[in-house]
């Protein structure tokens, strides 16, 4: 920066008046260069990245795809607590006769007495496996949502990496057609200088090396912000070092819809997990209409007196336990339950529709930029880069105006930057396919 400042002061002690303005436009020319300069050195700090280490790094240490695992490991130990019988109760009684005391009458008496027992609840059966199915299927609806989650992260890790290589690759395109900036301008102030041009034309070629100069700046806020993203979704500190993408290279896509859509009716986590919702549900209905139906209890209880006079009495008790409010409780939970199932089987269809409406809608996007990249790569590209050539010959040789010059140049510079957009809109709905159907397309 000191080398700049100092050349500008030279060229204020230079320049008079009438050329201050072309001094100025040398000044912005030396920044420009070296703007792109710093730029070419910053895509070239760190080491290129492969998408498949982030992948395994984001599937090992992101916190989100980590609690969905926790969560569905909770879940697993729940189907043995609930299809296991109650606690046993165990009793110790003792029956005093004419006396508070502990004891008391004990040896005198045939109704004093020292018992010991237990009772056990058994529920109708039927019920436990019931209640341990449900819990089986509850863990099943949770293992999906982890391979959900973990589907949502890496296509999302996909999506931020093929945005990161645009906008480096971007930066790139933005550096080498500043070389046909570099001469346009050279022809412009050549031009100016021996009387047959205008200096507009030099100024508006300034202008537009400004304008890459912003674009530039543009970029690298992206950059920041992706990075950000990505960061996070790799669970690395923010301050940890930037994360260079690798080349963006076209990923061909060999299935049809037809076939997409039948791998995600079949391995699409969401509509798993609704299957599996339907299920409990179906199980739920089940162990309501088994609540219709009593529960019992068994006590058993050793009672003793005094061993040397009275013999030990033994006490078998069997209960049960009568749903007599059906209209208030039974009637209702069923009511309930079968109201739920109807609901889980509206999810799963309507599940089932927007899985193959956005994978139609991604599929879509992947031939059409399919299409578009080779339009750009068999016609657009080299079409731009002909024209300017040729247009900027032209105007050299003073048989073709600048504006068309200028033109011509923002047509190789904007289609070189749209091809690349495009290639990054194409890989991120292979990714989105990819998530969708669960097949490995890259």
């Amino acid at each position: 920066m000191s080398l700049l400042m100092k050349r500008n002061t030279y060229l204020r002690g230079f320049c008079n008046e009438p050329t201050r303005i072309l001094c100025a436009l040398l000044f912005l020319s030396t920044l420009a260069r070296s703007t792109f300069a710093q730029d070419s050195s910053i895509q070239h700090d760190h080491a290129v990245t492969a998408l498949v280490d982030l992948l395994q790094e984001a599937e090992k240490n992101n916190p989100q795809i980590e609690a969905a695992r926790q969560s569905w490991e909770a879940a697993r130990q729940v189907p043995t607590q609930v299809s296991t019988l109650p606690d046993p109760q165990f009793q110790v009684q003792q029956f005093s006769v004419g006396s508070p005391r502990p004891f008391a009458g004990y040896t005198n008496s045939n109704f004093a007495y020292v018992g010991l027992g237990f009772s056990q609840d058994i529920p109708y059966p039927g019920k436990l496996r019931l209640r341990g199915e449900i819990a089986t299927r509850e863990a099943d609806v949770s293992q999906q949502l982890v391979e959900t989650i973990r589907r949502s992260v890496l296509a999302e890790v996909k999506a931020v990496y093929f945005q990161l290589a645009y906008l480096a690759k971007t930066l790139t395109i933005l550096e080498s057609d500043g070389e046909f900036l570099k001469q346009v301008e050279q022809a412009a102030d050549a031009r100016y200088r021996s009387g047959k041009g205008t200096q507009q034309d030099v100024l508006q070629a300034q202008l537009q090396k400004t304008k890459l100069i912003r674009e530039i700046a543009m970029h690298h806020l992206e950059v920041g912000k992706l990075e950000a993203q990505l960061k996070q979704l790799l669970n690395r500190s923010q301050s940890s070092p930037d994360i260079e993408p690798a080349d963006l290279t076209e990923t061909a896509l060999v299935q049809n819809y037809d076939e997409l859509l039948a791998a995600a009716r079949a391995q699409n986590p969401e509509l798993l997990g609704a299957q599996k919702v339907i299920e409990k549900q179906s199980l739920q209905v089940d162990l309501a209409r088994k609540d219709f139906y009593p529960d019992f209890n068994v006590q058993y209880m050793w009672q003793r007196t005094d061993p040397t006079q009275f013999r030990a009495y033994y006490m078998l008790t069997f209960g049960v336990r009568v749903p007599i409010y059906r209209g208030r409780k039974q009637r209702p939970e069923l009511a309930q339950a079968q109201a739920e199932q109807l609901r889980a089987r509206s999810e799963f269809e309507a599940q089932s529709q927007q899985i193959a409406s956005e994978l139609r809608a991604q599929y879509v996007i992947a031939q059409q930029t399919g299409e578009l990249l080779k339009i750009h790569r068999e016609g657009l590209s080299p079409q731009s880069r002909a024209e300017f050539q040729a247009g900027l010959a032209a105007y050299q040789s003073n048989k073709q105006d600048f504006q068309a010059v200028l033109t011509a140049f923002l047509d190789v510079l904007h289609l070189d930057e749209d091809y690349y957009q495009n290639l990054a809109e194409y890989e991120t709905a292979i990714a989105r396919l990819e998530q969708m159907s669960g097949l490995a397309l890259r």
